[in-house]
């Protein structure tokens, strides 16, 4: 993406720290083996899925949202969403969905059996100030003019080789300052009473990404399996502010960041996510505004699956470098909590692409590069 919704090729980036946890592991629900499925989406008559979706209402809201912010978009997928608002009405049991005029896609997932990705993204909210003042230390960028020479690397932007006027905060946690960097965006809580800012993507240095997790885990600080979010941060919580830099610092990529009053968080498709109903998808697979239907894992409050899933309608509106394929990255919401799950998802489940009657069936790139029909890691 270019221009203002360049920040969403940059909130993936939580599954490229979570370098080395692209494998299937069973206990990730890893389990599907309904049979092997030979097209990257194949219709099918029933999906074999279980259950009723939980979240019929933030559907309809990002819907909503859909339809003020992008009309357009609205009116593409038009037939779809009234579709699915009518079976849901009427109970949404997967067996009448053909009454409703509606076809179901199984994706084949990333083994041919189903079994397809999902990891997780969100909006932190960090605490600053507009001036430095005791623990408010680190700084956070605004995008400087390139310039004819190459813009310094993390260590010396770190080092202070910026301007102070391209400052717009001052932080109490450089790793915070990190996190918002590998989701893309974040608010701002300045502290004075005032309403959060919301920081978009303002652009990076150009230098190239490195993962931090992949750095832990080479060392032998962190186990490949127990690799997340939380283990980041509990490593550098129990490490030197000098350790924790250190760290950073082998990643020489950085991102600079655009100060917005008032703004919702907006996917790539210029549209204000629902939290759970919204997910970051291929486009080459899954177009902007296209209706799944999945089964997502379950997990526990320590990040492991618990054998259980539950039914979630879904809509692609945003994307990401790192979400390739038969891979979602699904938007948890805003602040700690929703980071808390985001750091964690790594797992597998199926989805169903939904389509009305008289939309187009999906087109997809085959893997050798063909187009046909029917059918961590990298940074976003």
């Amino acid at each position: 993406m270019k221009g203002r919704w360049g920040k969403y090729l940059l909130g993936g980036l939580m599954v490229a720290v979570l370098a080395g946890c692209s494998s299937k592991p069973t206990d990730r629900g890893q389990q599907y083996k309904d049979g092997h499925l030979d097209q990257s989406l194949e219709l099918v008559n029933q999906p074999n899925a279980r259950g009723v979706p939980v979240n019929a209402k933030d559907y309809s809201d990002q819907l909503m949202e859909i339809k003020y912010a992008s009309p357009s978009l609205f009116n593409r997928n038009n037939t779809t969403f009234q579709a699915v608002q009518s079976w849901m009405a009427s109970g949404a049991d997967t067996r009448t969905l053909n009454q409703y005029g509606l076809s179901a896609y199984q994706m084949e997932g990333v083994d041919s059996y189903g079994n397809v990705q999902f990891t997780g993204y969100y909006t932190p909210v960090l605490q600053a100030r507009y001036t430095q003042q005791g623990e408010f230390r680190y700084p956070l960028y605004r995008m400087p003019p390139k310039g004819k020479g190459r813009l310094p690397d993390r260590a010396g932007i770190y080092s202070g080789a910026l301007d102070d006027r391209y400052i717009v905060a001052y932080t109490n946690s450089l790793m915070d300052n990190f996190m918002m960097e590998v989701q893309g965006s974040g608010y701002v809580d300045y502290g004075n009473g005032q309403p959060l800012v919301f920081f978009g993507y303002g652009g990076k240095n150009g230098h190239a990404y490195r993962s931090i997790g992949k750095v832990l885990i080479d060392r032998g600080e962190v186990a490949k399996a127990d690799m997340s979010m939380q283990a980041i941060r509990q490593w550098a919580d129990t490490h030197s502010a000098a350790e924790v830099r250190e760290l950073l610092e082998q990643n020489p990529s950085f991102v600079f960041f655009r100060p917005e009053a008032f703004a919702p968080v907006r996917g790539a498709s210029a549209v204000p996510l629902v939290a759970k109903a919204s997910v970051a998808s291929d486009r080459s697979l899954i177009p902007a505004g296209t209706t799944l239907l999945a089964e997502v894992p379950l997990l526990d409050n320590k990040g492991k699956f618990t054998g259980k899933y539950e039914m979630r309608l879904m809509v692609a509106l945003d994307v990401g470098g790192a979400i390739k394929g038969q891979h979602f990255d699904m938007y948890q919401g805003i602040g700690p909590d929703a980071g808390h799950s985001a750091g964690f998802y790594n797992h597998y489940g199926r989805v169903w692409v939904l389509k009305g009657a008289n939309v187009n069936a999906p087109l997809f790139t085959s893997q050798n590069g063909s187009a046909s029909g029917g059918s961590l890691l990298v940074t976003r």
